[in-house]
């Protein structure tokens, strides 16, 4: 057999997913895992994909195995893994080999690892869209040098999630840490996205009295329209499942303790390294934390008491109200990925970002394509000043404000949805409420502050009365 055009280390779901998605489009692929009984089940499996898989055994053999300059994706946890596979590497590969991290690594330690001196070629890449995504066609985000982009831009192009036009949503973001960013940032949003759906989702089954069919319905239909996304498809599907041991709605036989991986709580933590208002994530952030916390809610709910009351909402306010939040979230993920591009030297681009999105990974939504032109027509514009979604804000606006309303009113939890809705009440007030803020900083620190009719450093009254 002739050697594999690309080699790919750690067989996980992920990594075993991506390896046959290689092999399907005409790839031959070497892979190997660090358990070798891994790699033989892989293989076993591969069925009529195996004469494009060659499995091995050792690193040597991988390397062997690989036609040069040599490609090879890791496919392992992220940090000190990645770390050990890289040294594990050095002494095998040439300079112009290339290796690429493809795994859900922090941007930081891709940006270290490209500017620590490795011996070969490195790429950092962010893959979304789960396991089924990286079988099928993942949404990929490289960062890197262009060259190194060029060199495997065919076999990514080719195994990327296709919009209808048949645009691959696979792309070169910037270099070093670019596309780990572009991708943590998207699970941000991907925190945001489910935690609002989630949010109604609880105000239908607790504040309105329907049923998980019932939510099934709705969910259904809003995905015929605006909503349309994947994330509100799985959510009719999801509430539609029967457990198959008890019989009940799916749903209300899960306990509700979200788990997370990281990249969420990664997003919250850069926004305030960049100065990046981001509260729509943060509040989903928080709310998976509180989730965690079950033992402390039933001990709030047995002291302050539970059970929301009902609310006088239509399953269209809902709707509405989904439509700003899903807007204001987005627009709050673009401009910290604007924030980043300025502070690293990025050149990040917005529109080229949303049309990578718009299929294979979780985010993926029909509004993605408005929002790639709006951020093509002006990339420095805040995508809620982009006439289509001004629009789109005001016609959801009144709705957004009767669901947070009635709905914290009845005491119903609605992180997300009220801090969309605050930030926006912000950011469309010219004059807010900081210059308290800042008289006291001056009070008690001599900070000093702009006038109105001076943008000069001032200090009040009190600083003479010491």
């Amino acid at each position: 057999m002739a050697k594999a055009q690309i080699g790919l280390i750690g067989l996980g779901t992920m990594g075993a997913a991506l390896a046959l998605n290689i092999a399907e489009k005409g790839f031959p692929i070497a892979v190997w895992n660090r358990t070798t009984e891994v790699t033989r089940r892989f293989a076993q499996g591969a069925g009529p994909l195996a004469d494009n898989v060659v499995p091995t055994e050792s690193l040597e053999e991988l390397i062997a195995a690989i036609q040069e300059p040599r490609a090879i994706i890791l496919m392992v946890p992220a940090g000190e893994a990645v770390d050990a596979q890289l040294k594990a590497l050095a002494p095998l590969l040439g300079a112009d080999d290339l290796v690429i991290d493809a795994g859900n690594a922090d941007f930081h330690d891709t940006n270290r690892r490209a500017a620590e001196g490795l011996p070969f070629r490195f790429l950092g890449m962010g893959v979304s869209g789960g396991e089924e995504g990286a079988r099928h066609g993942p949404a990929i985000m490289g960062g890197g040098a262009a060259a190194d982009w060029d060199r495997v831009a065919p076999v990514m192009t080719a195994i990327a999630a296709k919009v209808e036009d048949g645009t691959p949503c696979a792309a070169r973001m910037g270099d070093a840490g670019a596309g780990h960013f572009v991708k943590m940032v998207h699970n941000g949003i991907e925190y945001a996205d489910m935690q609002m759906i989630a949010e109604v989702y609880g105000l239908m089954r607790d504040g309105m009295g329907l049923d998980a069919p019932a939510i099934s319905e709705v969910f259904a239909r809003w995905n015929e329209g605006t909503l349309s996304s994947y994330l509100i498809e799985i959510s009719a599907k999801v509430t539609a499942a029967r457990d198959p041991h008890s019989g009940e709605a799916m749903p209300d036989v899960i306990l509700d303790r979200a788990g997370q991986k990281g990249t969420g709580r990664w997003t919250a933590i850069e926004a305030q390294h960049l100065s990046a208002p981001i509260p729509v994530i943060e509040a989903a952030v928080m709310a998976r934390n509180v989730s965690a916390r079950l033992e402390e809610r039933q001990a709030g709910e047995a002291r302050f008491g539970a059970a929301p009351a009902p609310v006088a909402l239509e399953a269209d306010d809902l709707e509405q109200a989904l439509i700003a939040g899903k807007i204001l979230c987005y627009a709050q993920g673009f401009t910290m990925i604007a924030g980043a591009s300025d502070r690293f030297g990025w050149t990040l681009d917005l529109p080229g970002i949303a049309r990578v999105w718009r299929a294979g990974c979780i985010i993926r939504s029909a509004m993605l394509n408005d929002m790639a032109q709006a951020l093509a027509d002006d990339p420095s514009r805040n995508l809620i000043m982009a006439p289509f979604f001004a629009d789109l804000i005001e016609t959801a606006l009144p709705a957004l404000r009767r669901v947070v309303s009635q709905g914290i009113g009845a005491g119903h939890a609605l992180p997300a949805l009220a801090s969309g809705l605050m930030w926006f009440d912000m950011m469309r007030t010219a004059r807010g409420t900081a210059n308290l803020v800042q008289a006291q900083r001056d009070f008690f620190g001599a900070h000093g502050f702009d006038r109105l009719d001076s943008r000069d450093d001032h200090h009040g009254p009190w600083a003479m009365q010491g």
